[in-house]
């Protein structure tokens, strides 16, 4: 019998012959070059961007530097010690969990409302979603200065307030009630990307299961409680860890409204971060407090990640 010819079986049983091995390297050494094409902008951002100053952060919490009077010495881990003893950084750590920890609760819970209720078929939810989403998008700087007039002691909450006869506090001089009025602010500046987040969840969600779970007798609590919530969970794992990194580096609303006041009841982190730094001038205990908080956050996240076995659906 004659050798058939190369590809004669494929043909017969109706496949393609393969490609040759030469061809099939060079096509993944093609398709490896053009993913690292694509990807090479976004590494080098986080190189250039990211890792090389925060390189040079560390290097410089082991210096005392001091541009004024030009110092820029060797010190170790001083600067490490220096802020263990220091009950101004403690103070200002407290206060950053105390409005990471409100900001979260009042977040998510509202974004998760608004998502259940946008999530049903009514008349105008199309409006009401980019209403709630529109400040997302709007300036912080410009959001923040708008809520300066509206919380002001003679402003517009409370001017609404004495046509129904409530005076209202200083919202932004009161230790009582600054570091919540913050809060607040923020909560209506960033609920509408978490509403957008969970809507899209709640979404895909498929209707049967609900619908099964309806015939069987359970109340629609029940029913949010047993089977939305839990394919859903994926989403909730990562709003409660993009809302908890992003309360952790606040600024922007405390150095326009309150300057770290009354007192020092709004004084976090970031903020005392930025006084250290910039009006004392003290860059490299400005810099140990900036590696604290890194590896503060970095811990944070990795407990919440590593929670996600317990609670995550799908998650082994």
């Amino acid at each position: 019998m004659s050798a058939e010819p190369m590809g004669a079986t494929d043909r017969k049983v109706g496949r393609t012959p393969g490609p040759r091995t030469g061809s099939s390297k060079r096509l993944a050494r093609i398709d490896a070059a053009v993913g690292l094409s694509f990807a090479a902008p976004a590494v080098i951002g986080v190189l250039v961007l990211g890792l090389v100053p925060f390189g040079y952060v560390i290097w410089y919490s082991l210096h005392d530097w001091s541009p004024l009077i030009g110092e820029f010495n060797w010190i170790g881990l001083d600067n490490f010690t220096r802020l263990i003893a220091d009950d101004t950084v403690w103070s200002s750590f407290l206060t950053t969990f105390k409005y990471a920890a409100l900001l979260m609760v009042l977040n998510i819970t509202l974004a998760m409302g608004l998502a259940v209720l946008l999530n049903q078929k009514l008349r105008g939810t199309t409006t009401f979603r980019a209403f709630f989403f529109s400040p997302v998008i709007v300036s912080a700087v410009a959001w923040v200065l708008v809520w300066n007039y509206l919380v002001a002691a003679n402003g517009g909450i409370n001017g609404a307030l004495a046509t129904i006869g409530i005076q209202g506090p200083n919202w932004l001089r009161d230790p009582t009630w600054a570091l919540v009025t913050v809060v607040v602010i923020q909560v209506f500046k960033g609920v509408g990307m978490n509403m957008i987040l969970f809507l899209a969840a709640l979404q895909n969600v498929p209707a049967e299961l609900r619908e099964a779970a309806r015939i069987d007798g359970a109340s629609p609590a029940r029913i949010f409680r047993s089977v939305t919530l839990p394919l859903i969970s994926p989403t909730i794992l990562l709003v409660v860890m993009i809302t908890t990194i992003g309360a952790m580096d606040v600024f922007v609303p405390i150095q326009i409204l309150t300057q770290g006041g009354p007192g020092r009841s709004t004084t976090v982190i970031s903020y005392l971060l930025y006084r250290t730094a910039f009006e004392q001038q003290d860059f490299g205990y400005a810099s140990a407090i900036g590696v604290v908080l890194f590896v503060v956050v970095l811990v944070l996240a990795a407990l919440q990640w590593s929670s996600r076995k317990r609670w995550v659906h799908d998650e082994v």
